[in-house]
């Protein structure tokens, strides 16, 4: 009698519709909105160090991580990147897609193997002009994401510049004293 010896581990994935309705960020979301989400969805898997998407380039959807950390950073016209906030299972990442003119306002970058739902925003974008209960849900989530996002901003920001002396502008450790003299419109 020969046995068979499975060489490879099997993995059972779930559904895409399923992914999309089990997802933290999407509970409470009836079954219309959610099939129109899955309608953009697709399942997407990211390498340890892998980019998921670059400051100032183009915006084109939104991310849903499922597994692994996810590192968000800015550095526009800084020699480093500055950590913002690190992500993971449940949060949501991007919410540039839904404000014109649609740019990434941050870096962001697979810390670990992850995988993550990603929602592309040119179908989205029209059915949320459809049904407005859609856009008016997905702007309720989104909105919570960015004050979160911009209170961690703020926080590193106050973590950069704690050794400034009391009264100095945050700007002016980064001025020459000849470029604190040159007028903004000359």
């Amino acid at each position: 009698m020969k046995t068979q010896i499975n060489t490879h581990q099997e993995t059972e994935v779930e559904p895409l519709s399923t992914r999309v309705a089990l997802h933290p960020v999407l509970a409470g979301m009836n079954h219309t909105q959610l099939a129109l989400l899955t309608d953009c969805a697709v399942a997407r898997h990211f390498d340890a160090n892998q980019k998921i998407l670059g400051e100032g380039e183009f915006a084109n959807g939104f991310y849903l991580i499922e597994t692994g950390k996810v590192a968000l950073e800015s550095g526009a016209g800084l020699n480093e990147s500055i950590p913002i906030q690190i992500l993971g299972p449940g949060d949501l990442l991007g919410w540039s897609w839904m404000f014109p003119p649609y740019v990434w306002q941050f870096t962001a970058r697979a810390i670990e193997p992850c995988t993550a739902l990603f929602f592309y925003a040119a179908i989205l974008r029209e059915y949320c002009e459809k049904d407005h209960s859609l856009g008016y849900e997905l702007l309720k989530r989104i909105s919570s994401v960015m004050v979160t996002r911009l209170q961690a901003a703020h926080d590193q920001m106050l973590s950069l510049h704690s050794n400034r002396r009391v009264g100095e502008p945050f700007m002016a450790r980064r001025r020459s004293p000849a470029t604190t003299q040159i007028s903004a419109y000359q």
